[in-house]
């Protein structure tokens, strides 16, 4: 069987393909390029308008899903209209639910400073209002009207009294009536005494009328100092009127089309009439700058000089993040908030645009998730804190009125997190009905090579760094083809080429270099290898000085070389592993140690499982399986997961039913089938390189090889060094189809295949199996006769005693 060349373990990218001599010659290319499904989808969520329709971006987190999405997003709503000003404003009827004022855009800020300026010049002109002579004299003259009309009162009723003799006399208890004397002198007791009796009684009489009548004036006198204080909030509204009517009529007539302001207007006149003692009193209730602050708008979104819908960004999607809080300070050791202190969220920002959320952050936030659909499903932004939403405190505290929602939610998240939302959460497909799909690779054809050249140029571009030529191009696009492990394929992660765009300029700035080249890139890829091996080198050298029994030459019966890849972080490297097998007469039952010692994973438990069915069915198709074998990654201390040993345990254990020895200079990964059919495993390149490079260590590698899957060849990448050495022929690459061409490069004996009677030819690898298991089945026949025969001589067991038991052949 002849090796792979040097052509199938690597495809170059040839610079003849490129019209250009460096990258800065390319136009720039949209990053969503070969992205074509997501980016329907994504055309589709932003111009569908019900409700529900908002977006999920599945993708790896190395697509750069933000760059991409924020750049088509900003691209769309730049033709999209701009939303309106949101303001908070103070609610005269209820304080604790300040009330919302939508305005077009830029008439936020400019209504704020009118109102500031209204505020400034009402809080001159009040005062000098009331200070004024003319408030003050006709205040004078209110006071002294109703002070004569007072005095009148009592006056009519002493006149009336002097004239029957009876004087009004002032007393510091009141009023009181004593006759008089002919010189209008009160009369002594001894001479009210020594009046007759008529007289006495005449004097009673009228006394008693006139108290009537001094009682009548007296009641009158609230009611002149209700009409005193009637005519003086008369003269105050008057006065107040010709202070404010002005500046509020120009206001008025400035947005006189805008009813929710000529509202917030009105109400600032209705409260300054209502206050008018703030202006007045020396010690009023509420002072003057306690009733201004009340005229302010709290201007929580300004969207002056936002061209188009806004693209909002939410790096921490908090509760409060989302939906705004409301501030508090303290005064006299009590925590106080009013309008004022309402702080817009996310979602106020983003409102009448897009808000672009990661999923992850998101889901990390307490109470966020809840939060957001809660808002989605109402269609209005409630801005409360998360204790109030779920009841969890009873504080007086603010609920401002609710702001109308209007936006696409756009969130960031891995394929993960988007299946699991949609197995446990009911409501999220209700509210993201569009998904936007990114590709992990992309094709890489003759045509698309020149569009990710563009692609290259662009990120280039974007970071500001040196541009490429041709040379260097070809290298990123043969590195994007390894990150993507595919010959056919390109990586669309398009935060790895960036990273290795840049670290390759790092290389060329050190070297004064003017243009990235190959050298520079793969300068950087060594480098970013290097930066991450110090576990790869510790495990490696273990094994070339002999802690890890690998062997990588001779021949070894029962043992061979499986290929197993190690991940560690972003970074994953080969290391053979060595593994061994026992067979004896038995049951028909092959003991998986790894999943005995629950150190394998279930598809390792699977695929020993197949392949104790795969010996069965080709070796004992017509008869149990009488085989008590076991398989075991040897000096493996950690987890086992994976089917690609399969095919190296499927050989261990023929090596170890016929005893024939397996070639250890050669190393094996691949899956098998119950037919004997080997297919594709993952992470082939680090596992040619992981045991090219322990061979290596170890001294010449001429003899040294590796079997892999032929359905893996399209996915070799191999690094220079392992490619120099398959071109020279001192290191072979084997491409199987099936276990027979494993068994005879691992054993150098012929596989054979079935004759039309279902035999093997004498002298295969298959017919040794086949000879050996029949020997192995006579040895378990034996032994039960013989064990039969002992429980009968000493009278126990009956008919049925040692009988085979023909579900043993179970595996």
């Amino acid at each position: 069987m002849k090796p792979l060349d040097v052509t199938q373990v690597y495809r170059a990218c040839p610079e003849e393909v490129f019209d250009f001599e460096v990258s800065s010659e390319l136009a720039s290319l949209d990053l969503l390029s070969g992205h074509q499904r997501a980016r329907e989808a994504l055309d589709f969520g932003t111009t569908m308008r019900s409700d529900g329709f908002n977006l999920y971006v599945l993708g790896h987190p190395g697509h750069g899903k933000h760059q991409m999405v924020g750049r088509f997003l900003a691209e769309r709503s730049s033709d999209e209209p701009t939303p309106p000003d949101v303001a908070y404003c103070y609610n005269f009827d209820d304080p604790s639910r300040p009330l919302n004022l939508l305005l077009p855009t830029g008439m936020g800020r400019v209504l704020r400073a009118d109102i500031e300026q209204l505020v400034e010049e009402l809080s001159t002109a009040i005062p000098a209002v009331f200070e004024g002579d003319e408030y003050q004299n006709r205040l004078h003259e209110l006071k002294q009207a109703m002070g004569e009309r007072q005095r009148d009162a009592i006056e009519s009723v002493r006149r009336e009294a002097r004239e029957h003799d009876i004087l009004l006399l002032s007393t510091p208890n009141g009023f009181t009536f004593a006759p008089a004397t002919s010189d209008e002198k009160m009369m002594s007791p001894e001479a009210f005494e020594a009046l007759s009796q008529d007289e006495r009684e005449r004097i009673e009489g009228t006394v008693h009328v006139l108290q009537k009548k001094l009682t009548h004036a007296i009641r009158q006198m609230p009611r002149l100092a209700k009409s005193l204080r009637e005519q003086i909030s008369g003269l105050n509204e008057e006065m107040l009127q010709s202070a404010i009517g002005a500046p509020l009529a120009e206001l008025e007539e400035r947005y006189a089309d805008h009813e929710g302001v000529l509202n917030h207007i009105q109400a600032l006149r209705d409260a300054i009439v209502l206050r008018v003692d703030s202006f007045i009193d020396d010690e009023p209730d509420i002072s003057p700058e306690a009733v201004f602050s009340r005229f302010h708008l709290n201007l929580i979104v300004d969207n002056t000089g936002c061209e188009g819908a806004p693209v909002v960004y939410l790096d921490l999607p908090s509760h409060q993040h989302l939906v705004g809080r409301i501030e508090h300070h303290v005064h006299n050791g009590t925590l106080l908030t009013d309008f004022s202190l309402i702080r817009a969220g996310g979602l106020h920002r983003a409102n009448g645009g897009y808000l672009v959320v990661d999923v992850r952050a998101l889901l990390m936030q307490p109470g966020a998730w809840e939060t957001l659909k809660r808002v989605l499903r109402a269609g209005e932004i409630r801005t409360e804190s998360l204790e109030q939403a779920y009841g969890l405190i009873s504080t007086t505290t603010l609920e401002p009125e609710p702001v109308p929602l209007d936006l696409k939610v756009v969130l960031l998240g891995e394929r993960l997190f988007y299946y699991l939302l949609c197995e446990h959460d009911p409501d999220f497909l209700e509210l993201f009905k569009v998904q936007a799909d990114l590709e992990d690779e992309l094709v890489r054809n003759d045509g698309n090579q020149p569009l990710f050249a563009r692609m290259v140029a662009t990120l280039a571009r974007e970071s500001a760094l040196r541009p490429l030529d041709r040379s260097g191009v070809a290298a990123v696009i043969e590195r994007a083809s390894r990150l993507a492990d595919d010959q056919s394929k390109l990586t669309a992660r398009h935060r790895d080429l960036s990273d290795l765009l840049q670290e390759a300029d790092h290389w060329a700035d050190r070297e004064a270099a003017k243009v990235i080249s190959r050298s520079h890139v793969e300068k950087a890829v060594t480098q970013q290898l290097w930066r991450a091996s110090r576990l790869r080198e510790r495990s490696h050298e273990m094994i070339t000085r002999g802690t890890m029994a690998i062997q990588t030459e001779g021949f070894r019966i029962a043992q061979v070389n499986g290929l197993s890849v190690l991940s560690l972080g972003s970074y994953a490297f080969g290391q053979p592993s060595r593994i061994t097998a026992t067979a004896r007469p038995g049951p028909g039952q092959v003991v998986d140690i790894e999943r005995e010692a629950r150190l394998g994973g279930r598809i390792h438990s699977k695929a020993v499982m197949i392949l104790s069915r795969c010996l069965a069915s080709r070796y004992a198709p017509d008869t149990p399986l009488s085989l008590s074998a076991s398989l075991a990654f040897e000096q493996s201390y950690g987890g086992i997961e994976g089917d690609s040993a399969s095919v190296a345990e499927a050989c261990a254990l023929i090596s170890a039913i016929t005893r024939v020895g397996i070639d250890q200079s050669l190393a094996v990964t691949g899956s098998i089938d119950q037919h004997g059919n080997v297919q594709a495993v993952g992470g082939v390149n680090e596992k040619i390189e992981g045991f090219f490079d322990v061979c290596r260590e170890r001294g010449d590698v001429t003899r040294n090889g590796v079997l892999l899957p032929a359905t893996n060849v399209p996915h070799l990448m191999l690094k220079a060094e392992v490619r120099e050495a398959v071109a020279a022929g001192n290191f072979q690459i084997y491409a199987i189809h099936h276990l027979d061409e494993a068994l005879a490069l691992l054993t150098g004996m012929t596989p054979g295949e079935l004759d039309d009677e279902g035999h093997y030819p004498e002298g295969s690898i298959n017919a040794l199996v086949v000879e050996r298991l029949a020997a192995f089945q006579k040895a378990v026949k034996k032994s039960r006769g013989d064990d039969k025969e002992g429980n009968g001589k000493n009278g126990k067991g009956g008919d049925d005693a040692g009988q085979p038991d023909e579900d043993h052949d179970n595996g």
